[in-house]
């Protein structure tokens, strides 16, 4: 009896050196000497393709804003480039162009002078579900952005006020934090507006320190400046300019909006879609290509003889140059 005792005790101190009844899922394991636990890619912001610090997240609880703002003298002097992400210059009535400022990393209190939308502002502002923050537009604008699902904020919504020292109609200025409030918060993070890259993966290209856009009536002048592309013609607030990493260029085709403006012009409409030539200039060269936009609500695509281009992350200026009547030149 004694022995088989002795024997049932020795089995259990058998079983519990064998730990079986401690045992761990794994869970807990730690990696085997010499491995390393694979970095997570950080954010990058949508309309930039820069990067955030680690651990930061470019998700806000608002959706891209674009303020439509005038670019003639009557505007001068312009608020809130200099916070804007993106900014894109379409063409409008009588060859001259408007501004469609994007923002989302940053909310600026005061940006204007705020004008009309366009027609032509679907194909610039829906790749990124944008929300266009405009003082009007005429029913047909207003019905066609409706029908493509595009969201705007116009005079009289919360964040738009008249400023008594300007001269009407250049006197509507946004608060785009107020504007925000009212916006309907975004399930995710926007797509990236143009495909991200690094200089350093850019063809060589040829010389471009100077650009000349020309509209029509109007032409936006470039220079490659300490590292930056100034506009040399800017109606900014000193200090407030949009200084350009990159200036992209590219020829779209030209329509017609089916109205005219109170003046008589025929309402031009800018097609961005399909396929069109291209001037890539960064760092003070310039790279010749081509576009390519599946649709209006498609990203727009970058490419040479050689295969696909991508902008270098930073700030991008865009200019939709008409491909029937306009010109572009640099260097």
């Amino acid at each position: 009896m004694r022995s088989a005792v002795v024997a049932a005790v020795l089995a259990s101190l058998v079983l519990a050196g064998c730990g079986g009844g401690d045992e761990k899922d794994g869970s807990d394991a730690k990696p085997e000497s010499g491995e390393k636990a694979t970095p997570q890619e950080p954010d990058t912001w949508p309309l930039t393709g820069l990067e955030l610090a680690d651990g930061k997240s470019a998700d806000r609880k608002h959706p891209v804003l674009v303020a439509k703002i005038d670019n003639t003298s009557s505007s001068a002097p312009q608020v809130g480039l200099s916070k804007a992400d993106l900014v894109v210059e379409e063409l409008v009535e009588g060859g001259l162009t408007r501004l469609a400022v994007f923002f989302y990393s940053q909310l600026p209190k005061q940006v204007g002078p705020i004008r009309s939308m366009r027609a032509s502002d679907i194909g610039i502002v829906s790749p990124v579900d944008g929300q266009m923050v405009t003082s009007g537009a005429a029913a047909q604008t207003i019905a066609r952005l409706d029908q493509a699902g595009v969201k705007f904020h116009q005079e009289g919504s919360a964040g738009l006020a008249r400023d008594s020292s300007r001269r009407a109609p250049y006197n509507v200025m946004a608060d785009l934090a107020e504007v925000a409030k009212a916006a309907k918060v975004p399930s995710a993070r926007p797509d990236d507006y143009l495909q991200w890259g690094t200089a350093a993966e850019l063809p060589k290209g040829q010389p471009g320190t100077t650009i000349t856009a020309s509209f029509g009536s109007h032409t936006t002048n470039w220079a490659f400046e300490g590292g930056s592309y100034r506009n040399q013609n800017t109606y900014a607030a000193d200090g407030d300019e949009f200084l350009a990493d990159s200036v992209l260029v590219l020829k779209v085709k030209i329509g017609d909006a089916g109205y005219r403006d109170p003046a008589g012009n025929p309402v031009p409409e800018t097609k961005l879609e399909g396929t069109g030539q291209a001037i890539l200039f960064h760092k003070g060269r310039a790279i010749r290509a081509t576009f390519e936009k599946d649709g209006l609500d498609g990203t727009i695509l970058l490419s040479t003889k050689k295969g696909s281009i991508k902008v270098p992350a930073g700030k991008t200026w865009i200019e939709l140059v008409p491909a029937d009547r306009g010109e572009v030149t640099f260097n």
